[in-house]
């Protein structure tokens, strides 16, 4: 995992609108290579932007690497699957699940990460799937957009995200053509990304155009301290849930977290029973609206212990809320992909920004704050006490499921 490094220009984008329209402007005026990851892609008003602007990237020569995961895109329309191929946009479905689907548990790990990279430049990531905002995969239109969060970067961690999308890459072709029998092709593919990472060592030289223009001085976050904090199955199990850890530990005023499918393991809820119970104020923005069985009732038999602690609990009933972010004392700030719930922090591959800035955790925090205001409502610890038992029950057997999954995975949590 790498460190905070100085001298990122981090920008915030709100819900699909913002961020579609940053993200094609950057695919649009790329000069030589376009890397996008998304859990989903779905092929909407706002899919199809995205999607013609990788095509006309890829037609004027421009390389375009595009990965979608098995189970948020299972496949390509095949109107869409003949032009990507056409007009040469490689792309790959992560993972498919095959004729026995989720009953393998090897295939619960799901590739959820919302990243791009345009030129070695600019990166984005966030929690912002290729999905227009006022559109459900289960529900239909929405008359209030999703609530979701994604930033445009440039500085440094650029060169660390690029790098982390082509060792995807090359592991899903590795393994295309390993299925395939194209033993050969495998061969040459290992040998030429082992030089390719020898020269890159050697070169060693900083993302970013040595002619790129400065920025403004009153750019929000420039100069900003960042780094890109990876969840995977092999060297970075548990990063992502070690920075929430540590920032909240340090916590001494404040920690407001938005997250869309919450149900944290016994490190995290103590962590956040620690800090309340230290004077800390401890916001929590959550899911109000029914999206997922699992998701909706898992999540609050663990509201009783944090609400007696003094945590502060927000359900946001506005729209659906898909944010996965956090602010802690006004300074640490995170956006990314990775849910506090056992599929993202055990299972999946997540990545998330983190960013040590005033003016960025400062408006990030305003946004969260009007979120709260405008479209949450706060939960009685009393009435929650006091809620059906029906509720209570399917609570309790959503919770229970959680746990034998976890028994079956052979994972503590």
């Amino acid at each position: 995992m790498s460190t905070l490094r100085e001298g990122h220009h981090v920008e915030l984008l709100q819900g699909g609108q913002a961020y579609f329209a940053s993200l094609v402007d950057a695919i649009d005026r790329s000069l030589h290579e376009v890397r996008l990851e998304t859990y989903i892609f779905h092929f909407d008003a706002s899919g199809t932007r995205v999607a013609e602007a990788l095509d006309r990237a890829a037609v004027r020569g421009v390389s375009v690497f595009l990965a979608m995961d098995g189970v948020g895109t299972p496949e390509l329309p095949p109107q869409w699957a003949v032009r990507f191929d056409l007009h040469g946009v490689s792309w790959h479905i992560f993972l498919p699940l095959g004729r026995l689907g989720m009953f393998i548990p090897s295939r619960w790990r799901r590739l959820h990460r919302k990243l791009c990279v345009v030129d070695g430049d600019i990166a984005f990531c966030g929690g912002i799937n290729v999905l227009d905002d006022f559109v459900d995969p289960n529900h239909g239109a929405l008359t209030e957009p999703r609530l979701d969060f994604a930033l445009r970067v440039t500085g440094p961690l650029v060169r660390e995200v690029r790098e982390t999308m082509a060792q995807l890459w090359w592991r899903m072709q590795l393994a295309s053509d390993v299925n395939a029998r194209e033993f050969p092709a495998v061969w040459r593919e290992l040998q030429a990304s082992l030089r390719k990472a020898l020269a890159n060592r050697q070169a060693a030289v900083p993302a970013g155009p040595a002619h790129a223009p400065p920025l403004p001085s009153s750019a929000p976050g420039r100069g900003a301290r960042a780094r890109l904090v990876l969840r995977d199955n092999l060297r970075n199990r548990r990063k992502i849930e070690h920075a929430y850890l540590d920032a909240i530990e340090s916590a001494r005023r404040e920690v407001v977290v938005a997250n869309a499918y919450f149900l944290p393991g016994a490190s995290l809820r103590r962590s956040l029973v620690r800090a309340a119970r230290r004077g800390v104020r401890v916001r929590l923005l959550l899911q109000g609206r029914y999206e997922y069985f699992m998701q909706y009732h898992a999540a609050r038999p663990v509201y009783g212990a944090l609400l007696a602690a003094g945590v502060e609990i927000h359900e946001y009933s506005a729209s659906f809320l898909h944010a996965k972010v956090a602010v802690v004392d006004m300074r640490w700030a995170t956006v990314g992909s990775s849910n506090l719930d056992p599929l993202s922090l055990l299972l999946a591959r997540e990545a998330n920004v983190v960013v040590d800035d005033e003016t960025f955790a400062r408006e990030l925090l305003a946004r969260l704050e009007l979120a709260m205001t405008t479209g949450g409502e706060p939960v009685n610890a009393q009435a929650f006490a006091n809620r059906p038992w029906r509720q209570r029950l399917l609570d309790r057997v959503a919770y229970g499921l959680v746990r034998v999954g976890l028994f079956l995975m052979g994972r503590q949590y």
